[in-house]
């Protein structure tokens, strides 16, 4: 039977979703879908978005080479000829020209003739902290991902783990070469992340703040300028935080800081602290990792002592667009650690001993998102 629509409704299905999904896989729904003038706005919004997806892949190559070709950088100091830019990246005109093209229906460069430019997006691209440097090193990444079949079987040795090999290996066998090219990363991005959890997160109550796997101490330096009375504590293995000394004291906070080297694998933590800090710590480890650590944490805090973990996190159950498809992917990749929920980690607080959990909204979920717990008395 048919109605005003003209399409046959004799079927009754049981399940509404199953229904639906006929429906809209119908070819002629979809033809009078796009025609109607109540549904073709939101057809063709659907299929932009749709086609968004499947075009990803190509935006992400087109970030890559204008990142490796150090375009944006170079449209810092004003507009620029195409072909100056092409002779300059060893890249032919018309390839040049494509690639720019690219980069302005992305949102990032504005081209008016041969004239290039930085659009506003482009230029905090350019700018941000460790944004270009995060693209740069995505090479390996992108090679684990070229067979995503196999990725998703666990069929493959990711590349990405072997970039930063510091998270298998004891203090004693990183290379300092490469300990510091992961600290100097992670450090350009931690601004951010530390811009937005002191954004979430009062700390005037702290009088002493041990930041746990803190690297180079960018977080406990911005800890330090936004607070002046907290003493600050960083432990870190010793090939990566033997560089804090050197932030510290430039940022004249000799007097306060205090740096203990070690792992937090194998030792236990430092006494003393009423504020423990975890900032992008978790997600690198497994669920056994973890769950040692926290109780590790709970021992070294003294009642009534918070604990703070930052970092990107799962929408769990109502998935998140940038952590369950970046950070998800990116921690299956390095094969140690994994993407969690806010309510992950509050469970796996709960069983370390901590209580009273609050995780603010968080500002920018692709930056970092928070749970606070207490050590009770």
């Amino acid at each position: 039977m048919a109605d005003g629509t003209g399409f046959d409704r004799t079927l009754t299905p049981t399940r509404p979703a199953g229904w639906r999904n006929r429906l809209m896989a119908s070819r002629r729904f979809q033809a009078w879908a796009a025609r109607f003038p109540l549904t073709r706005r939101l057809v063709r919004k659907e299929g932009a978005a749709l086609f968004d997806i499947i075009a990803g892949f190509c935006h992400s190559q087109i970030l890559m080479a204008l990142a490796e070709l150090r375009i944006p950088e170079a449209l810092l100091a004003g507009a620029r000829d195409v072909s100056d830019l092409a002779y300059e990246a060893s890249v032919p005109r018309d390839r040049m020209r494509v690639l720019i093209q690219g980069g302005a229906a992305l949102g990032l460069l504005k081209l008016r003739g041969n004239r290039v430019s930085l659009t506003q997006r482009g230029a905090a691209f350019a700018t941000v902290p460790g944004l270009t440097a995060m693209v740069r090193h995505h090479q390996a990444f992108y090679r684990d991902l070229s067979d995503p079949v196999a990725f998703f079987r666990n069929e493959i040795e990711t590349e990405l783990a072997d970039v930063w090999p510091y998270v298998f290996s004891k203090s004693e066998a990183i290379p300092p070469a490469t300990a510091r090219s992961y600290s100097d990363l992670m450090a350009e991005s931690q601004v951010l992340v530390a811009d937005d959890t002191l954004q979430r997160v009062r700390l005037d109550d702290v009088k002493i703040l041990l930041d746990v796997g803190g690297g180079t101490g960018a977080f406990l330096e911005a800890v330090g300028r936004s607070y002046d009375s907290i003493n600050l504590h960083l432990f870190d293995l010793p090939v990566v935080a033997s560089d804090a000394q050197t932030r510290f004291s430039a940022a004249g906070f000799t007097d306060r800081a205090t740096i203990s080297e070690g792992s937090f694998k194998e030792d236990e933590l430092p006494q003393g602290a009423d504020a423990i800090s975890l900032i992008r710590v978790l997600y690198d480890h497994s669920d056994e990792t973890v769950a040692q650590l926290l109780k590790k944490a709970y021992r070294a805090l003294p009642p009534e002592g918070r604990i703070i973990v930052s970092e990107p996190m799962s929408g769990g159950a109502r998935p998140d667009r940038a952590t369950d498809t970046y950070f998800s992917l990116y921690t299956l990749a390095m094969r140690t650690g994994r993407t969690r929920s806010a309510s992950e980690i509050e469970a796996a607080l709960r069983d370390a001993g901590f209580a009273n959990m609050h995780s603010p909204t968080p500002s920018r979920s692709y930056v970092t998102r928070i749970v606070e717990a207490v050590k009770p008395a």
